[in-house]
């Protein structure tokens, strides 16, 4: 992925931080993966592209991804995921019911976790599966 941002040397450095830090992450990669999905696919203008965007990245839309995918995810990953979505967030959402906010902080944790530990290979296998 992106060589110059440095991510952490190794696992159990990215085992310390909390799962809202890995969710804080998948959040970031998430969007950027479709940003760039969107303007590689077509010719919107910056307005557009991003009502566009909020379908794929509004937390209705990641807990629905994330449900797809929980048969295909390993012990790890579901983990990863739970470890997620039970994380104490003071965040009331606006915009999501409190499950769908919850399952969509357990996507983004799975995103930035496997970002972090340099799985990239399973990183774009999930974000290929989102689109």
């Amino acid at each position: 992925m992106l060589e110059f941002i440095k991510r952490p040397e190794t696992e159990a450095e990215v085992n310390t931080m909390s799962p809202l830090t890995w969710a804080y992450i998948g959040d970031s990669v998430y969007e950027m993966y479709i940003r760039m999905y969107l303007v590689s696919k077509s010719k919107m203008k910056p307005h557009k592209l991003h009502i566009e965007a909020i379908k794929f990245v509004k937390a209705k839309a990641q807990a629905e991804i994330l449900q797809k995918l929980e048969l295909s995810l390993t012990e790890k990953e579901k983990e990863v995921v739970k470890r997620g979505r039970n994380a104490e967030n003071h965040h009331l959402p606006k915009n999501a019911t409190v499950q769908d906010y919850m399952y969509s902080t357990g996507f983004e944790a799975l995103i930035g976790y496997l970002y972090l530990t340099k799985q990239d290979k399973r990183l774009e296998e999930i974000l290929r599966s989102c689109i």
